[in-house]
């Protein structure tokens, strides 16, 4: 099955309806939104769900396209991706496993493959 991305206007949309902001570096936020479908000589650069997620995460903490809640936007971005993609994210995991997760992809704590496999691991097909 393909891989629904997130826009830039669908970041914005979340920008909005988190009240956070404001947008601070339009490109920045379109990099981010772009920084999951990425391929290399034909082949996904991201393969897996979790890992474009991991990506779209990361992108969006690290790049600082608004002024204010680039960490906010970064989690509910990503919950809204494996939405898209008919995944949801398991009840057991805490708002406190979540905000160690953002804070550590913001501290530079933890590598890509990391996040991927724990978001992997927090996460299951749609019933």
């Amino acid at each position: 099955m393909p891989c629904e991305f997130l826009s830039l206007e669908d970041l914005l949309d979340i920008v909005t309806a988190l009240r956070i902001g404001p947008v601070r570096d339009l490109g920045l936020l379109n990099a981010a939104a772009l920084r999951p479908q990425t391929t290399l000589m034909g082949q996904d650069a991201y393969p897996s769900t979790a890992a474009k997620a991991a990506a779209l995460l990361e992108s969006l903490t690290k790049n600082h396209a608004l002024i204010d809640g680039n960490k906010r936007l970064a989690w509910a971005a990503c919950s809204v991706f494996f939405s898209l993609n008919a995944l949801e994210i398991s009840e057991t995991v805490s708002n406190d496993d979540v905000y160690d997760l953002v804070v550590a992809v913001a501290s530079s704590r933890v590598m890509l493959e990391q996040v991927c496999a724990t978001l992997s691991d927090w996460t299951a097909t749609r019933p």
